[in-house]
């Protein structure tokens, strides 16, 4: 941006048009960057929160946390007996046609069953009995560790 002289030789209208400035034709974009940073922050904070959404009181084990599969298929079974599948709620008799479905007939996928511990242990055996009556050969079970010191 620099500054036009203006001529010393008759300085009528033509000076004064040519004092005028040009259209300024740059975009400020530091308030977007400022903007989308705050944004970047808050869905890294968020984005953890917002694992299964089904609130189900885990029993506690002292096996080994299990390693493999990144993206698990989880089922939950609620205090109710309620079954979900990550966080849509289905009914029973479709649990088997859903899990098809989402997982494209592979029958090799890693589903996990979660379990409230104030469940019938019946239950959570009658939904593992779906799963597996629907060609899954990989169901396991989720608990939580116990605590140190308990």
């Amino acid at each position: 941006m620099g500054a036009q002289l203006a001529s010393r030789s008759g300085g009528g209208r033509r000076g004064r048009r040519n004092n005028r400035r040009a259209a300024m034709s740059d975009i400020n974009v530091t308030p977007m960057v400022d903007v989308m940073l705050v944004l970047l922050v808050i869905f890294m904070v968020a984005a953890p929160l917002m694992t299964v959404g089904v609130e189900v009181d885990l029993p506690e084990t002292s096996a080994a946390p299990m390693t493999g599969q990144d993206e698990p298929l989880v089922v939950s079974v609620s205090r109710e007996g309620t079954i979900y599948i990550m966080d849509s709620e289905i009914a029973q008799d479709t649990l088997s046609e859903k899990l098809a479905a989402i997982t494209d007939n592979k029958a090799d996928t890693r589903i996990f069953v979660r379990g409230d511990k104030a469940i019938d242990y019946g239950r959570v055996m009658e939904v593992m009995g779906l799963i597996k009556d629907a060609g899954f050969t990989k169901v396991a079970l989720i608990a939580e560790l116990p605590k140190k010191g308990s």
